[in-house]
């Protein structure tokens, strides 16, 4: 069967009913999936074979106070490793794309580790260059 690309949305939970091992970095619990679909500003897309989710790509919209326009963030992006060298997070990444340029976004933008080369290796062939960035995380 063919991958399906479907964009998630509130009242969407019952496609997650089967999802593939490694999709997400931890196990998706339905009050949160709720939560996110519902928050506005939040988008998810998904990859389905046979009803199973074996792709994602998490983005939200980023505001700015002053005149800038809207960007995508996108915020995650996962395949499950049986469904990996497909073309699976490519079609995902362009979905969000089209979704950002639909929503009014000039830009999207996407941050991965240096040494995750297969991440860096599909943004690369989108067309981006990666940009010095130092992230710094704080204990909350």
């Amino acid at each position: 069967m063919a991958i399906e690309i479907r964009r998630a949305g509130r009242g969407d939970a019952a496609l997650f009913a089967r999802i593939a091992d490694g999709v997400f970095d931890l196990a998706v619990t339905a009050a949160v999936l709720e939560q996110y679909l519902a928050t506005p500003g939040h988008h998810l897309v998904v990859a389905l074979d046979d009803g199973e989710v074996v792709g994602q790509a998490a983005a939200m919209l980023h505001r700015h106070p002053d005149e800038r326009p809207v960007e995508l963030y996108v915020d995650e992006l996962g395949v499950a490793p049986s469904h990996r060298r497909r073309g699976i997070a490519r079609l995902l990444l362009d979905e969000l794309f089209t979704l950002g340029r639909e929503l009014g976004c000039r830009e999207a933008w996407v941050g991965t580790e240096h040494d995750n080369v297969a991440a860096r290796t599909l943004y690369e062939a989108r067309g981006a260059v990666a940009e010095p960035f130092a992230m710094y995380v704080y204990e909350l």
